[in-house]
């Protein structure tokens, strides 16, 4: 979560009331030029000023009356803003006009131009009547975080009071803590750097914000913002000489407590504890954080946001000037198929079906600054699309004049070549509806017969980003998820981007693809790291059938699997605890991991009741415990399983094992299982499928015969390696139900032998290598003593004392070598 705040949205007060007013608010970092957070949206108007827009707001759903929200900030620095934005129902004239009875008036003077007051209440109410259900912006201030949390900070109190405004025209940004300004140099200590930006202890504020800067119509883009914020912070701030909107606006800032009451996600699912579904909630607010997260996905999430930027209708015949864009996610083409997807803003219904974006009035080019939350549907299919239309809404009321006039259409599909779309768009849009099936087409192609804005180009910039555990959007892991998708789902031809792949050509594009996952983005690979690690220990154990051939990919499964682990430790070697352990990959193996399963129909429940369930499109070529004499191993070809392509005389396993351990593992080409040409065949001889592999002794075998940068690869990570093996040995165990079995029969002599060789390999490295790489080493001695520890656990404890045994012969042999070849004083 990074570090957690907890703001609180107390009260929001105008010099006058004639009006609804609806908020906003944001975080954003200016010196990434980010917005960090998505927004929250909160209603502070009285019932009675909520009751003008009865006719156009559907009965509020709890989870829209929030009034306070948990903010995450994974990375704090000092040029964070929380940004208040407020809009107002659209009416009649620009944001100056609107904005001015706001800017003269007073409280003060309420008596004396109660008239006034009651002529502007008046014609805000019909409005509100004719056109509440569209906005337009009205005014936003920015609160810079950090000196307000370094102000309550330096304070000793148990809470603080702190007011910002521009009071006696000392400009738009002071601080005051009982009507006091803060001290220059508490305000100096503050920007010396972010080592300071500490969100976890600082004490609780109530801050009051007294003034707003007038929206201009003409600066809505975030671009103008930064450039807003960054002006803040400078002694002769432009923003200071302009005339302020007078307000009150009361928030509570403090840190987020551990466990929050009446919490919701931003998916809107309580959080327990929840004692009561009627207390108004506090929204836990998504975080985009500045920079990349390393954090693999373990809930499901599946967001879709939607930012219109811009639109250009100068060269657009017609009248269009006061344009709103109406944003629908929809499921097909008719207008019945719009998806109640669509979350809802505040003081409304939970999930909506449309969302306007607010009007500019009288401008044909405007920029928006609205963000559109949208639930995606776990499966998309080609037809579902985001549909923009865009309106010019009439303000006047004149006969025969319709409230809305469609200038506009355009659309997105949701895919494209089978990924989701997103990014920076620059879309043409249509003059005319668009025809059937236009929602399997982008809008770039040249429809016969449309008519489109200024000829086709570009006007419309929109851009869509996606927080997902579904839709990786990188590349590299699409293709691969893809390809096994295909696979467990045995569908062919497989469509990925511009390729349709055949089954006879799946076997090279899957290989392709488990080789490219090492140049996959990183982050998206942390994020995605359990299911990639579950998917390639499921081909390291069943190797898939393939136009009828058992292909294996034990291999190239291991080493994409050693890749990936010394990428992580390299990159993120601030994640690792004091051993030299990723945080990451441990807390995949103890939490994550479980032994994949190797029946092709559910197996029966273990101990504890788990059902292992599989894939009926996967069988798995091991060694077999015992062959059937009448095999006719003529009618088959022996295949290396650490390299399919070399062929190779049949032995039995336990003969491959013990000439690897006499030759030091050197002959690499017979040390796997024998292959057969298909399924039915070997079906046809035995009756069933092989013998199922596991994955621990996949490991072991894989790691032994490996050799050249795949080997180094491992013993630099070997701690991974042996942890996966122990915790695949104990569940094989517990859900095999050989736990109460004497020591000696619950794994195979093979395995066993594996095992053997194995730390033999190992123990020959440490004494070959232990002057040359001296860390590596010292860390591969104690994952071999972590292991051989483990081992004990589970296995029979002779032959666990039989591998100290072989180890301490290496390591004893070295020492004598030493000792006689290496004079006294170079020691």
């Amino acid at each position: 979560f990074g570090q957690r705040l907890l703001v609180k949205c107390l009260s929001l007060k105008f010099e006058i009331e004639i009006e609804p007013i609806f908020a906003s608010l944001a975080l954003y970092d200016v010196r990434e030029k980010k917005k960090i957070s998505e927004n929250f949206f909160f209603d502070l108007n009285s019932e009675q000023t909520k009751g003008m827009l009865r006719p156009h707001v559907p009965p509020a759903a709890i989870s829209t009356l929030a009034r306070s929200a948990i903010f995450s900030i994974t990375y704090p620095c000092q040029d964070v803003f929380l940004v208040i934005k407020l809009e107002k129902v659209l009416q009649q004239g620009d944001i100056g006009e609107c904005a001015e009875p706001y800017m003269i008036f007073k409280e003060s003077e309420t008596a004396k131009n109660k008239e006034k007051l009651e002529k502007l209440k008046s014609q805000a109410e019909q409005f509100c009547h004719r056109l509440g259900k569209y906005r337009m912006p009205f005014a936003w201030t920015a609160i810079h975080l950090m000196n307000i949390v370094n102000s309550a900070g330096s304070l000793e109190r148990d809470s603080t009071d702190l007011e910002i405004g521009t009071g006696e025209r000392k400009g738009s940004w002071s601080e005051r803590r009982n009507s006091g300004l803060v001290g220059r140099r508490s305000l100096e200590r503050m920007s010396t750097g972010d080592e300071s930006c500490n969100l976890s202890s600082f004490r609780p504020a109530t801050l009051t914000v007294t003034n707003f800067f007038k929206q201009e119509g003409d600066r809505l883009s975030d671009e103008d913002l930064y450039k807003f914020l960054a002006d803040m912070r400078r002694p002769s701030s432009v923003l200071r000489r302009l005339r302020p909107i007078t307000a009150q606006l009361k928030i509570d800032i403090s840190p987020a407590p551990e466990n929050p009451h009446y919490c919701l996600t931003p998916e809107l699912l309580q959080v327990k504890p929840y004692p009561d579904t009627r207390v108004r909630p506090t929204r836990d607010i998504l975080e985009f954080p500045s920079r990349d997260v390393y954090v693999p996905y373990t809930t499901y999430r599946n967001l879709l946001y939607v930012y219109p930027q811009s639109l250009n209708f100068a060269n657009r015949q017609g009248s269009a000037r006061n344009i709103t864009v109406k944003v629908q996610f929809m499921a097909g083409e008719d207008q019945n198929n719009a998806m109640q997807a669509i979350f809802g803003k505040s003081s409304c219904a939970e999930f909506t079906r449309e969302s306007y974006t607010a009007v500019i009035y009288h401008n044909r080019s405007p920029d928006f600054h609205e963000e559109i939350k949208i639930k995606l549907p776990a499966y998309l299919t080609d037809h579902h699309h985001l549909l923009f239309t865009f309106y010019h809404v009439s303000c006047q009321q004149k006969q025969n004049t319709p409230l809305e006039t469609p200038v506009g259409y355009t659309w997105i599909p949701m895919l494209q070549n089978g990924r989701l779309k997103t990014g920076q768009l620059c879309l043409p849009v249509s003059l005319e509806k668009p025809p059937q099936s236009y929602s399997v087409l982008s809008p770039e192609v040249p429809l016969p017969g449309m008519k489109w804005v200024d000829n086709h180009k570009g006007v419309f910039n929109v851009e869509v980003v996606a927080v997902s555990s579904i839709h990786t959007q990188d590349s590299s892991l699409d293709k691969f998820f893809a390809l096994v998708h295909a696979l467990e789902e045995h569908s062919f031809p497989v469509r990925i981007g511009d390729l349709r792949i055949l089954e006879i050509d799946l076997e090279n594009e899957l290989k392709s693809s488990i080789a490219s996952l090492s140049s996959a983005q990183l982050e998206s690979v942390v994020r995605f790291l359990h299911q990639l690690f579950d998917k390639l220990a499921l081909l390291i154990v069943r190797p898939p059938v393939i136009a009828g051939q058992i292909v294996n990919m034990g291999q190239p499964s291991f080493e994409a699997m050693t890749s990936i682990v010394n990428r992580l430790h390299k990159n993120l070697e601030v994640s690792q605890d004091q051993h030299g352990r990723n945080n990451l990959l441990a807390s995949y193996i103890y939490y994550v991991f479980r032994l994949p399963s190797t029946e092709s129909t559910p197996a029966s429940p273990g101990p504890g009741g788990c059902m292992l369930g599989g894939s009926m499109h996967y069988a798995t070529m091991a060694r077999s415990a015992a062959r059937l004499a009448s095999l006719s191993l003529s009618r088959s070809r022996s295949l290396s399983n650490s390299n399919p392509d070399i062929s190779g005389t049949p032995a039995s396993p336990d003969d491959e094992v013990r000439t690897i351990i006499g030759s030091k593992a050197m002959d690499r080409s017979n040390r796997m299982s024998s292959h057969t040409e298909s399924t039915s065949f070997l079906q046809t001889l035995t009756g069933r499928l092989p013998t199922k592999k596991l994955l621990h002794e996949e490991l072991a075998l894989q790691w032994v015969v490996s050799s050249g940068s795949v080997r180094e690869s491992a013993i630099h990570q070997a701690w991974f390696f042996f942890e996966l093996m122990v915790k695949s040995m104990v569940h094989h165990l517990y859900f095999s139900d050989k736990l109460d079995i004497l020591r000696k029969a619950r794994f195979p002599e093979r395995f066993m032998d594996d095992i053997a060789a194995l730390v033999s390999m190992i123990a020959g490295d440490i004494v070959t290598r232990f002057q040359k790489d001296v860390e590596l080493i010292e860390r591969l001695n104690i994952s071999l003593a972590f292991f051989l520890n483990d081992l004990f656990s589970v296995m029979d404890r002779g032959f666990v004392f039989s591998l100290i045994k072989t180890y301490w012969k290496q390591v004893l042999k070295m020492m004598i070598t030493y000792l006689l070849t290496v004079p006294w004083y170079k020691r």
